[in-house]
């Protein structure tokens, strides 16, 4: 009896800050940064916590917003990366940075 009671004393306290350790990485998440539009379509501009990637998350101008995004980009190394992308590819810009 007594090493059961132990037992739960002891081992209850660890298993409780083990978890806590372990979620702290699973709770990262992802910032919205900035929203816009072109042609016909708009977007969201995602980054991850610490800044290293951003993507793009794209809809239809007349989908709810609500709905589940159109496309979901690859990441890119910079908010200006991201964007020159939509440019070029959904708002059908001509810009010098597009490919030809």
């Amino acid at each position: 009896m007594k090493l059961i009671q132990i037992l739960k004393v002891a081992v209850i306290p660890v298993l409780t800050v083990f978890s806590f350790v372990s979620t702290s990485n699973i709770a990262l998440a992802d910032y919205l940064n900035s929203e816009g539009s072109g042609g016909n379509y708009r977007y969201e501009l995602w980054s991850n916590d610490d800044s290293s990637g951003y993507y793009l998350k794209i809809w239809l101008n007349e989908a709810s917003p609500k709905s589940y995004p159109y496309y979901t980009t690859r990441t890119f190394t910079s908010s200006r990366e991201a964007l020159i992308n939509f440019d070029c590819n959904y708002a059908e810009k001509s810009l010098p940075e597009c490919p030809r």
